[in-house]
């Protein structure tokens, strides 16, 4: 796809920038690794660029293009950033580690780690496969309905 416009969505990983050009590490979850934004101020805009912290859910429309920078072989020039939601200045995820206990406190957050990323991308491949052994063989998966009573506040015979 090097040469080709592309779409790119995620969270906003790291950020860093001087005047000239800002480096924004973006990652949807869906893999381990960031693909970086290089995006060029007077293309974005400033406002925008203030806009874009840690935390930060993105749109990125761009031309994928071979890297020049270490650390990965390719990225992305961006044309047009929409900043699709804001991250507020008391984010508590950063590009460090972060032990269970921490996270505990942050439940909605957890899926946007590294470590929670990758447990749920292998329950997800888990959970397709025993599927696929189970519809190979012929058999059906029916949820059936609960046919049980509840007991519940304010019931009454």
């Amino acid at each position: 796809l090097i040469g080709e416009t592309v779409l790119a969505k995620g969270w906003v990983k790291t950020k860093r920038a001087n005047k000239n050009v800002a480096f924004i590490a973006l990652n949807d979850g869906s893999c381990l690794n960031n693909i970086q934004v290089v995006a060029n101020p007077e293309t974005i805009g400033e406002e925008t660029l203030k806009r874009i912290t840690t935390g930060a859910s993105l749109a990125v429309t761009g031309k994928l293009v071979a890297s020049q920078g270490g650390g990965q072989t390719t990225e992305i020039d961006a044309t047009e950033i929409d900043v699709l939601g804001e991250a507020s200045p008391e984010y508590k995820l950063q590009q460090k580690r972060h032990s269970l206990e921490f996270l505990r406190e942050i439940a909605h957050l957890r899926p946007r780690t590294n470590t929670f990323g990758a447990i749920f991308r292998i329950r997800h491949a888990m959970i397709f496969a025993v599927h696929k052994f189970f519809n190979d063989r012929g058999f059906y998966n029916i949820h059936t309905p609960i046919v049980t009573a509840s007991d519940a506040e304010g019931w009454r015979d």
